[in-house]
């Protein structure tokens, strides 16, 4: 009888039921005592009911309490049925609001706009609408301002039971997982890489030990090419050195040259004396 009777109230509870409200009613309905031993045993009795592949949905704990939950195997028809009636989505602004406040609570709304850089009073007033956020307290700053943390609700949308159990920000990074698992075949990659490195690096030095010997040669041919322009030349030169003659006189020298009339006068009284 325990078990049907919790069953009926979680199964009429729109909102999780916790132990406590479970209890409350038990103790006001039918004056019964229950304790936490009883309790639990009633509960994983249900539990293991639901279990069977003749039930379409099954019993869990989420947001603090009990609810009764379609089965993983019937998601798609559920995601469909959803998206038929689906309600106006949260804006980009609400979302990110949404986030900073589950990662940051309890967060006041001048830290949320200092994280975002714009204004978040419509974001924040359009979540408390929804009821996916709630007002914690004050802080202890000057003005004192609200604080603001998730809500049961949320928790439960998201089927949680506290904000510690939230991903962290590297299970959700992009590509973490799939990083990970392709980790192996790099080191793979590179291991069958290292050979042909190997192969290159060994056959470097070879090529470095033949570059001498090629430029040795080509030295030891300029130098050759060298001695044997010279040589000619310096033969030319012994040849030009023995043909070479005295140089032709030029013809002004060959002919006489004519008398100044000094000379002929001179030459003329030394012949009357002769005479």
């Amino acid at each position: 009888m325990l078990e049907q009777h919790i069953e009926a109230l979680i199964f009429a509870s729109e909102k999780p039921v916790t132990p406590k409200e479970i209890k409350a009613c038990l103790q006001e309905a039918f004056g019964w005592e229950v304790n936490e031993e009883e309790f639990e045993k009633a509960i994983e009795a249900i539990q293991e009911k639901y279990l069977a592949d003749s039930f379409s949905f099954h019993l869990v704990m989420t947001g603090g309490g009990y609810e009764f939950m379609t089965k993983k195997d019937f998601a798609p028809l559920i995601n469909t049925f959803l998206n038929q009636k689906a309600k106006k989505r949260l804006t980009r602004a609400a979302l990110e609001t949404l986030s900073i406040v589950a990662y940051k609570q309890p967060v006041t709304k001048a830290e949320i706009e200092q994280i975002r850089g714009v204004n978040c009073d419509y974001a924040v007033q359009k979540l408390l609408e929804k009821e996916l956020i709630v007002i914690a307290g004050r802080a202890e700053t000057v003005g004192h301002p609200l604080t603001y943390a998730t809500s049961e609700q949320f928790m439960d949308y998201f089927g949680i039971n506290s904000p510690a159990d939230l991903p962290k920000l590297r299970e959700i990074e992009a590509g973490h997982d799939n990083e990970i698992g392709s980790a192996p075949e790099v080191e793979e990659d590179r291991e069958n890489s290292l050979p042909e490195e190997s192969a290159t690096d060994e056959s470097t030095p070879e090529l470095s030990a033949t570059e001498p010997e090629t430029q040795t040669v080509e030295v030891e041919e300029k130098t050759d090419v060298a001695e044997t322009t010279e040589t000619p030349v310096a033969e030319t030169e012994d040849e030009n050195e023995e043909d070479e003659t005295p140089p032709a006189p030029h013809p002004e020298m060959l002919m006489p040259r004519k008398k100044s009339k000094s000379e002929v006068e001179r030459e003329e009284e030394v012949n009357h004396g002769d005479i």
